[in-house]
């Protein structure tokens, strides 16, 4: 059985990049750590079976003990793209600050599976009553395929399950949904010295965005919901893309947005207002509008208060359950009939930014509380 130091779990997984992307230049394979989490859960006498959701895509489902219920230990695998030149470090390789590990994928959220078997490797001398069960997915930061393809399968996975995404160790029974939408407007280049002699898909998508940014205002007034930090629903500009060249009109150009709806807010008539938009500033500038969803809406989540699970990680950790504007991959384990709850060691503030880190003092809780966890699902008498 190997003991790897923790430090260096993080660094291997840190130093291989998986990043996932609506991009194709950007996105890759996630196989890599895939294999080297298979290998490391091997070592111990985990189960290991992974799972090819696409070319180059996989979940792992990794298996200690057997029997009915027990408890999942989830997380993605993958990380967002990340600007390079941005970074005071290497994105990929660990840096030590002292008080701080910096790189990508150490807060959201490779870095959890390493905290899971510095936690679990200790009690395997033990009877494990019910299993344990460590997922890894792929694709949470775009598509979410893996977390979308579990459920669909409709194995169950457990009794409760434990998503290790960034809370700062608070426990988390509700966040908002998650749309990634796209919109693409055809019209017709030309040469810049005569608008004449084109459609300008660029000026047709600045209306676009406009109308876009009333909706926000208007659904922003409407919609509130105070167990929220952000308790309005948020419409974010994620991308655009258009033109070639300054001399020639714009003949086509492409939006990527992202829109988080609260509880209640129901994605298809969020999209057929918007669709309601978008058919007048066609006809006004004779162009072709397209719109689609990037990906199926995600669903927004919530886990009863007075579950088993809510409470345990309520006592546990000192906090009362919280709600969060970020999406995971909650609502999916929930179709599979787990309880299921997001806690993990990271703030959500530094995710997706130049200099990802996690706080080196949340190391020793993390691992102390999943002990409890797993002590408490897997090896107490039920």
């Amino acid at each position: 059985m190997s003991f790897l130091p923790l430090k260096d779990r993080f660094a291997a997984l840190i130093a291989v990049p998986s990043v996932s992307c609506t991009q194709p230049a950007l996105d890759q394979s996630n196989q890599p750590v895939i294999d080297l989490l298979a290998n490391w859960l091997s070592e111990l006498g985990f189960a290991c079976e992974k799972q090819q959701v696409e070319p180059g895509k996989f979940n792992l489902i990794a298996t200690y003990g057997s029997g009915p219920g027990g408890l999942v230990l989830a997380g993605h695998s993958d990380t967002v793209p990340f600007d390079e030149a941005l970074w005071q470090s290497d994105p990929l390789k660990l840096t030590d600050t002292g008080e701080r590990w910096v790189g990508l994928g150490v807060c959201d959220m490779k870095g959890f599976f390493a905290l899971i078997i510095e936690a679990v490797q200790t009690l395997l001398d033990q009877p494990f009553r019910q299993p344990l069960i460590i997922l890894a997915t792929c694709d949470e930061e775009s598509s979410m395929s893996g977390a979308r393809a579990l459920a669909e399968a409709g194995r169950p996975l457990g009794r409760a399950a434990v998503i290790g995404e960034p809370t700062g160790l608070k426990p988390i029974r509700l966040h908002k949904g998650v749309m990634m939408e796209r919109i693409d407007i055809l019209g017709q280049s030309g040469h810049s010295s005569n608008p004449a002699l084109g459609r300008s898909a660029l000026d047709a998508m600045h209306e676009v965005m406009g109308e876009l940014m009333q909706l926000r205002r208007q659904w922003q007034q409407e919609y509130r919901n105070p167990q929220f930090s952000v308790p309005q629903p948020t419409l974010n500009f994620g991308c655009i893309h258009g033109g070639d060249n300054p001399n020639r009109i714009c003949g086509q150009c492409s939006l990527e947005f992202d829109l988080r709806p609260l509880p209640g807010m129901q994605p298809e008539a969020l999209r057929a207002a918007i669709r309601q938009k978008l058919q007048p500033l066609a006809e006004r500038h004779e162009v072709n509008i397209d719109f689609a969803p990037l990906f199926p809406a995600v669903p927004p989540y919530e886990q009863p208060a007075d579950a088993e699970l809510v409470r345990l990680a309520e006592r546990l950790t000192g906090h009362t359950a919280q709600a969060v504007a970020f999406g995971t991959e909650a609502p999916y384990l929930q179709q599979l009939g787990c309880e299921t709850l997001v806690l993990g060691p990271g703030d959500i503030d530094c995710a997706h930014q130049p200099g990802e880190y996690l706080d080196t003092d949340r190391l020793i809780p993390t691992v102390q509380l999943l002990r409890q966890l797993i002590q408490h699902y897997c090896l107490s008498p039920r």
